[in-house]
């Protein structure tokens, strides 16, 4: 199963054997899920979420800081 994130920051596809979380799929993208929201068909999608089959997703990166 292919995963694609994209967005302004990142444009990364990595292949997976078996249903992920998002947070995980994330992590092995080299993308801290604490910096982003990733959304799909313009709904924002929890980190706990399983994805099953190929998808692409919309990552938008969060400002933050002190």
């Amino acid at each position: 199963m292919l995963i694609r994130f994209h967005g302004r920051d990142h444009d990364k596809v990595h292949e997976f054997e078996d249903s992920v979380k998002l947070r995980d799929a994330l992590l092995k993208c080299d993308i801290l899920p604490s910096t982003v929201v990733v959304s799909y068909q313009d709904q924002i999608l929890p980190l706990s979420t399983v994805i099953t089959s190929d998808i692409e997703l919309l990552v938008t990166t969060v400002s933050s800081g002190g």
